[in-house]
């Protein structure tokens, strides 16, 4: 079929893409092939990618030690099912996980994406009061400006108001959402709803430092230690979404670290293979694992993924954690923090730009409105670059290996559209 006929529609006749009104929506860009951090389009385009594929290419693209760990593992096993069997790479990935990860958070638990890993974590919580004799406690509390996935259970603790799910607010479960303790005035609110609620609260779950898909939202170490005070005194479990912020992103391997926290449970996915193959892992403390532990078969964790594990993906993520161990990768993100911060600086000054703001490898300027978005991102591919807005957020989450022409590039795209007006509705 040709491409021109594939794409008389946006997406094809036949391709339903993600976040589209596929009515509405101008026809997709082609890619034909990547290499380190560019797409290279059908039409022979290149664009310097400014967002690694959602976060995840965090060695760029093609890295040849992890595609011939993937060759290799192709060679031996595609795929094998972890029920009744485990494999090499399945097993030296938990061990290398343990190992890099704070404190004991030591059993992990694989599934196929970050909204799954999430489900796994909420449904790990519940049991692990239900297995101690708890059986109220089966509620989860999440925050403002939150977003943990697009399944059922993860859309009912995405912010519901601002998150992108509120079609589903009569259908879903009703959670406790609160804003993250940042003022005084928020930590009382949260504390009353603890003293009140705690008893059938199971976990309360955040997206540590970061609040992605939120909005690039950036909170203080400081939160998360207030919530792991307030998760012991009220005897509630704490669960860190770093299916984001996980691998380096935010400046350290995990956000955690920069609190000095360490989570009951932690859900991580995206760079976990450096954007290769689709994985994600739910990860214990040993209490919390320690509770699964019976004679009774009814306290078994109850859910197995069919490609849970998959070896091609657990080979890619091995790979991939062995880079982050002999590459300087966190001092690359340090680097390439200290040039968004020097170049999207820029933009501060700029009409209707309501802030800039630089974590790690992240790199935010808000707008008060986006008016035109198809017009905006059609303002970056005639610059050559790949960069995703949404709502009224231009970001960059680029890979760690982008060196620095390359990113002032991106940095330069964002200050010439802001500057232009791009965001705005033509007359």
């Amino acid at each position: 079929m040709e491409v021109t006929r594939l794409m008389a529609r946006p997406g094809g006749n036949h391709l339903w893409l993600p976040y589209t009104q596929m009515q509405i929506t101008a026809p997709p860009l082609t890619a034909a092939r990547t290499t380190g951090t560019k797409i290279i389009l059908e039409d022979g385009r290149h664009l310097d990618d400014g967002v690694a594929s959602w976060w995840t290419a965090c060695h760029g693209y093609n890295h040849p030690d992890i595609a011939a760990a993937v060759r290799r593992q192709l060679d031996d096993m595609p795929h094998i099912m972890l029920g009744g069997m485990v494999h090499r790479p399945a097993l030296a990935l938990s061990e290398a996980l343990a190992t890099c990860l704070p404190g004991d958070l030591d059993h992990v638990f694989f599934s196929e994406s970050g909204s799954v890993a999430v489900e796994v974590a909420l449904k790990m919580a519940i049991q692990y009061w239900l297995n101690r004799g708890q059986t109220g406690k089966t509620r989860i509390l999440s925050f403002t400006g939150g977003y943990h996935g697009d399944t059922q259970a993860t859309m009912a603790i995405c912010d519901p108001e601002e998150g992108m799910h509120h079609l589903f607010s009569g259908v879903l479960p009703r959670q406790y959402v609160q804003p993250l303790p940042v003022t005084s005035e928020d930590e009382a609110a949260l504390e009353r709803l603890l003293q009140q609620s705690s008893d059938n609260m199971a976990a309360m779950i955040v997206e540590p430092l970061v609040q992605g898909a939120g909005g690039m939202i950036f909170h203080p170490p400081s939160v998360l230690k207030k919530l792991r005070d307030f998760a012991d005194r009220y005897n509630v479990l704490l669960i860190f979404d770093e299916v984001f912020t996980g691998f380096g992103r935010t400046g350290t391997m995990f956000a955690c670290e920069q609190a000095g926290v360490i989570p009951d449970i932690i859900t991580l996915s995206k760079a976990l293979t450096g954007g290769t193959m689709a994985l994600a892992a739910t990860v214990a403390r040993r209490h919390v694992f320690d509770a699964f532990l019976s004679d009774d078969p009814k306290a078994a964790l109850m859910h197995g993924p069919t490609f849970m594990g998959n070896p091609l993906a657990c080979a890619a993520a091995c790979a991939s954690l062995e880079l982050f161990r002999h590459q300087p990768r966190l001092a690359q993100v340090r680097k390439i923090a200290e040039i968004m911060q020097r170049e999207l600086e820029k933009c501060r000054d700029l009409p209707n730009v309501r802030d800039v703001r630089v974590m790690g490898a992240i790199g935010v300027v808000e707008i008060a409105a986006i008016e035109d978005m198809n017009r905006l991102k059609a303002a970056f591919i005639a610059s050559g670059v790949w960069i995703r807005p949404f709502r009224n957020i231009i970001y960059l989450t680029p890979a760690f290996t982008m060196d620095e022409a390359t990113l002032c590039r991106l940095t330069s795209a964002v200050y010439d559209a802001v500057q232009a007006g791009a965001f705005r509705k033509l007359p």
